[in-house]
């Protein structure tokens, strides 16, 4: 499972001209799940999320996650994540886990952060989707279950 985490003031996200979430300070998470994909890399990446200390203390510090900071998470499905451009000009996207299989871990990617104590709103899987966010910092974050450094 791939993941560009953002520090944001605000994000939201709409389908079909409806709005689907929005949240104030915290982090906007665009989530890709990878064929192969299972539990364990959910369980990884909830955790991370939950855990990852970047929101800044009183003294401005990065030194906070969601729950000591009070932020929440807007959460968005992207397979495009997943994609290999690494040769000719058209992406491919085979590493990208097919719906069926996608959906069911991206939901329970955001139960497990709700059940970690973090408000987190989704856009709607499977959509195209309009994602609005003040990033703060700039501060952007890659995360990959599988990736080793």
């Amino acid at each position: 499972m791939r993941a560009v985490v953002q520090r944001v003031t605000s994000a939201s996200v709409a389908a079909e001209g409806t709005l689907l979430g929005e949240t104030g300070e915290g982090l906007c998470v665009l989530a890709g799940v990878q064929t192969g994909d299972t539990e364990a890399d959910v369980s990884w990446m909830a955790d991370k999320l939950a855990k990852l200390r970047i929101l800044d203390d009183p003294q401005g510090r990065p030194n906070l996650n969601l729950a000591e900071k009070g932020g929440s998470l807007l959460l968005v499905s992207q397979f495009t994540l997943l994609a290999d451009a690494r040769t000719g000009r058209r992406p491919s996207y085979t590493a990208a886990a097919r719906p069926e299989a996608a959906e069911p871990l991206f939901n329970l990617l955001a139960e497990k952060c709700r059940a970690a104590g973090i408000r987190c709103v989704t856009g709607k899987f499977g959509t195209h989707m309009s994602v609005s966010l003040v990033n703060d910092g700039p501060f952007t974050i890659l995360l990959d279950s599988r990736k080793t450094f």
